[in-house]
């Protein structure tokens, strides 16, 4: 005789209010809401007096027990300020940022609460909650709140964070329940195959009078951890999933386990037959490794986006007194920085030399530019304004935070996703069409017979999934998003390939984006300098990350460097500042002149950078500008299929050059601003035009964001702009008419691997229906499905990136 092994709750037990757990008695109570001890009565009334018990409706019992005190004082370590600075991510003296490891978080429910802790304590201006990661990332006020407060907020609601200064220390979190369920089904799975071995090989059925009988109650003994165990997140995403009015996946494949263990329990009860449990026990095994195959392939994806797709932009060293330039990978812990104009800290670093401006948009999303004292702490992120800076690097990159920031809300553009968005809609009505189908089939076979009814009943609901058409998006798209890295195309997220393969006009900086900046011939007419005034005209343009004035300080690289203050910078326009107790300016004819032009026949057919020192105007230098290579040929594949525009800043130098490469059928638009280049952007759009916008990430932040798609050309310099789409190295800039054709082959095989899922839905439930499939071999179809996808994804992409010579 059978006996139930985990005894039943009694009935008059009394179950907490908040977390779950048994209640001792009735003496802990508010009303009729009685809880386990005085801790869970006081997050109760802490939510409650905070008009927060939706927590409570969104999940049943969803709290984390509070039996276990919290003792006075444990986080008094967390007043200690060199402490804190190990901890936080980010503070600028008015808001701190930091994130928290939380294991507690198990449900929806958690999510909510964390989420509106603001409504807790009024010092929280933002939390966030990653579910995947069980992080939660917090933005507290530093007049309102401290650390410990926030830490013991969270704590007092039951979710105590872990705090862990090994920040470099990679954290690999593995499912480990997913591996038993997966050995407990293996093993029954094995073990009923081999019990049930006497059978397939008789031709008379099991004598169930004899060793048949026993094998049969063995069969029924192994299945019950597979359907109480291996099964049960089955069970729970489907109960969540229909108390929120929400039919999933998950009910189709529960009803399915459940319908085959209840038939064979009546078999083999009733000795009427021997049932299904191999066919159930395979079943349940191969859905896991299914989905243990689908959660290694997502963690290996993920593993490469955020760590190994470098950000190409470089970052000036400084040792011994010499600049060069270094990959920002290649930074470490100690080394001296240089940042110029509208530079990105890549790094948290102390400041050692020169006035810092630094504004953290980057970070909060917010501009309000702080200003640092030497010895003062700046943060990652930040964007110097204002003179050069020299930085000691504390902390090494992290390109995992560069990836967060990039990606910060307050730079991620709307547009929806159509192939998301589709599949969404197919997602949502696909489990009612399969449950109708089913139940079609089961009443069609029911009369001839209740076997084959109840196999094709469940054959049904597993073999048909929508898992191959959810997919096939994220990783087609995430593995164009991993070659396009290869060849030093980063894109911010998959949204920007479909984004990209949209595109039907496409608008080019000039300066740094069509030309060379280091390669520029470069010549001064007017009054030959003396070493000491080329001194003072280096110390100023090395401040300033202008392709021009990066191309002027490394012409006049063997100066001396002297004092600058008051250094100003106009966008598109020139440079100023106090060197040496002289005003200087450096810039266009219209910023230097600051009233009438001297000479009105000024040639305007090259680009001239003016130099005036004390209200005297020195000349200027000519700068030659040399186009990048291979541009004829670009340019002229991209005519055939957009719209093409050139914005410069600059005036009309370049405009015969620009002529002979582009024609003189496309829009030139000279001494643009930032401002005008928005505009622009704005008002091709009013037309309905998708546009990519390229440029160098310095003039034209504004059209970047405004733009569909965003490009940065990174050549040797810091000036990511974290209002781009992607960052192309600018040795590949040839390459940009295949990243285009390539983003568009990218959703082209999106959409058969749709057909294909179709396909195989309409083919596998054709077998089904007829009564010509086993749920057993449903099952083993069902991850086959997915698996199928992304091979015929992942193999399609790379076959066709290997003929273009993207790999």
């Amino acid at each position: 005789m059978l006996t139930e092994t985990k005894p039943r709750k009694e009935l008059n037990k009394i179950s907490c209010f908040h977390c779950g757990e048994d209640c001792a008695d009735k003496s802990i109570a508010i009303g009729e809401k009685y809880f386990c001890c005085n801790g869970c009565k006081t997050v109760f009334e802490l939510l409650s007096d905070n008009n927060l018990c939706n927590y409570y409706q969104i999940e049943d019992t969803p709290g984390i027990s509070q039996l276990k005190p919290i003792v006075k004082n444990k986080f008094e370590y967390l007043d200690d300020e060199d402490l804190i600075k190990e901890l936080i991510e980010f503070t600028d003296g008015k808001i701190t940022k930091i994130t928290f490891y939380m294991p507690q978080i198990h449900c929806s429910s958690c999510i909510w609460l964390l989420e509106n802790l603001y409504n807790l304590s009024p010092g929280v201006k933002f939390s966030q909650v990653n579910f995947l990661k069980k992080e939660v990332t917090v933005k507290y006020s530093n007049s309102e709140t401290t650390l410990r407060k926030v830490v013991e907020l969270l704590a007092s609601i039951g979710y105590e964070p872990l705090l862990n200064l090994d920040k470099n220390k990679e954290s690999v979190i593995t499912n480990k329940s997913l591996y038993y369920k997966i050995g407990v089904a293996g093993f029954s799975f094995g073990n009923i195959m081999l019990l049930s071995f006497p059978e397939y090989l008789s031709f008379s059925g099991v004598d169930i009078n004899n060793m048949g009988n026993v094998f049969l109650i063995l069969n029924f003994i192994l299945a019950l951890p597979i359907l109480l165990y291996c099964s049960s997140e089955y069970y729970i995403s489907a109960f969540k999933g229909l108390r929120k009015g929400w039919v999933n996946i998950d009910v189709p494949i529960t009803l399915g386990i459940l319908v085959l263990f209840a038939r064979s329990a009546y078999e083999v009860i009733s000795q009427t037959g021997t049932g299904y449990f191999d066919s159930l026990s395979g079943l349940v095994f191969f859905l896991l490794l299914g989905k243990l195959f689908q959660s290694k392939t997502y963690e290996t994806l993920n593993f490469e986006r955020n760590y190994k797709s470098y950000f190409p932009i470089s970052i000036t060293l400084k040792k011994d007194g010499i600049e060069k330039s270094i990959p920002v990978s290649k930074l470490e812990k100690g080394n001296r920085i240089v940042i110029r104009n509208q530079e990105l800290v890549p790094a948290d670093a102390v400041l050692i030399k020169g006035d810092a401006h630094i504004d953290y948009s980057f970070v909060t999303g917010e501009s309000d530019p702080i200003s640092k004292e030497v010895g003062e702490m700046i943060y990652a992120g930040g964007k110097q304004y204002g003179g050069a800076i020299e930085l000691d690097v504390v902390k090494d990159v992290s390109q995992s935070y560069l990836t967060e920031l990039w990606n910060n809300d307050a730079f991620t553009k709307s547009a929806e996703s159509k192939m998301t968005s589709m599949v969404n809609v197919v997602s949502k009505y696909f489990t009612f069409i399969i449950l109708a189908i089913a139940a079609a089939t089961f009443l069609f076979w029911f009369t001839i017979d209740i076997g084959i009814a109840i196999s094709s009943f469940t054959a049904v609901l597993i073999v048909a999934c929508p898992c191959a058409l959810a997919l096939s998006t994220p990783f087609t798209l995430g593995s164009t998003l991993r070659i396009f890295g290869k060849n030093q195309f980063y894109l911010k997220n998959t949204s920007v390939v479909e984004a990209l393969s949209k595109i039907t006009s496409i608008v080019f900086d000039k300066t740094g984006t069509l030309t060379e900046t280091g390669t520029s011939s470069i010549s001064f007419v007017g009054e030959d300098l003396s070493s000491y005034e080329k001194g003072l005209v280096k110390t100023l343009v090395r401040n300033s990350s202008h392709p021009l004035s990066k191309r002027l300080s490394g012409l006049l690289e063997s100066e001396k460097i002297y004092d600058l203050k008051k250094f100003s910078e106009l966008s598109g326009k020139g440079i100023s500042g106090i060197v040496d107790n002289n005003a200087i300016m450096v810039g266009s004819e219209s910023f230097v002149f600051e009233k009438d032009i001297l000479d009105n026949n000024i040639d305007k057919m090259v680009t001239k950078v003016y130099i005036k020192i004390n209200n005297v105007i020195k000349g200027y230098y000519i700068h030659q500008n040399k186009y990048r290579d291979g541009i004829n040929k670009i340019i002229s594949y991209l005519k055939e299929d957009y719209q093409l525009s050139v914005l410069s800043g600059d005036n009309e130098g370049e405009k015969n050059n620009l002529e002979n490469i582009f024609g003189n059928d496309i829009t030139l638009n000279f001494n643009q601003s930032p401002q005008s280049k928005y505009d622009y952007i704005k008002e091709k759009q009013s037309r309905r035009e998708n546009v990519l916008m390229i440029g160098d990430g310095l003039n034209d932040a504004g059209a970047l964001k405004k733009s569909n798609v965003g490009i940065t050309i990174s050549e040797d310099i810091n000036n990511f702009s974290p209002s781009c789409d992607a960052i192309l190295d600018s040795k590949k800039f040839i390459e940009l008419v295949n990243f285009i054709t390539f983003s568009k082959t990218s959703i082209k095989i999106i959409k058969i691997s749709f057909v294909i899922s179709f396909l195989y839905n309409l083919i596998g439930l054709s077998f089904a229906i007829t009564g010509n499939l086993s749920p057993i071999i449903a099952a083993i179809l069902m991850p086959l499905s997915s698996i199928t996808v992304v091979v015929f994804t992942t193999v399609s992409i790379n076959i066709i990136a290997k003929k273009r010579r993207l790999l």
